[in-house]
């Protein structure tokens, strides 16, 4: 029996639904802010928190080859129906501490974890973030969206600062070179979001 990780709590149950959600809004859409930094050549991607697998198709796509962690399996499962004929690699693992990736010593040119951090308590991020900074090479980035506003009902949310967050990525190696808010991309008008760029500069100093 799989034991549920705190941070999914609500998606599991959820899951055609929110399928429906992310599938409804394109990469480009959701990601517009930060295209310019995605990397030119075929790099090694890894979507933490894949959902659906909408970011990591496209990243399939495009050509690079695409690691996809997610947790829960029917928001996994469905990925894996509706992307099976691209090649992704899912994987059953999850923050904060990755174990499977870790022991893997897997590198990565580009992390991504969109709608991702806002479900870590303060000690989770800090671990998480450990985890993430171990897993990117030198020279290469990790891009991560903030939810603010409202926390819906059922879920296991908490509200994280865009400084919070930049300052906890320095500690590990890892400096912000884009930051950006931006309205919901599903209308909802009492949320926002903010997107940042971190980089591992290519002299790991």
């Amino acid at each position: 029996m799989t034991t549920e990780v705190p941070g999914t709590a609500g998606y599991g149950a959820n899951a055609s639904a929110l399928v429906a959600q992310y599938e409804s809004i394109t990469f480009s859409e959701v990601h517009r802010d930060l295209l310019h930094l995605l990397p030119m050549s075929p790099a090694v991607v890894l979507d933490i928190g894949a959902g659906s697998g909408r970011d990591a198709a496209a990243m399939a796509r495009l050509g690079h080859q695409v690691v996809a962690v997610e947790p829960t399996d029917e928001l996994r499962n469905e990925g894996q129906r509706l992307h099976g004929a691209l090649p992704i690699d899912w994987v059953d693992d999850h923050l904060p501490t990755l174990n499977l990736l870790r022991q893997a010593k897997r590198p990565f040119d580009l992390v991504l974890l969109s709608a991702v951090w806002m479900h870590l308590d303060l000690s989770e991020r800090e671990a998480a973030m450990e985890a993430v900074a171990e897993l990117v090479v030198n020279g290469g980035q990790v891009f991560m969206s903030l939810r603010h506003g409202p926390i819906p009902e059922g879920r296991r949310m908490f509200h994280v600062s865009a400084d919070e967050t930049i300052d906890l990525a320095a500690h590990h190696g890892l400096r912000c070179h884009h930051h950006s808010v931006r309205e919901d991309m599903l209308g909802r008008a009492e949320v926002k979001w903010c997107f940042l760029a971190l980089h591992r500069p290519s002299d790991g100093l």
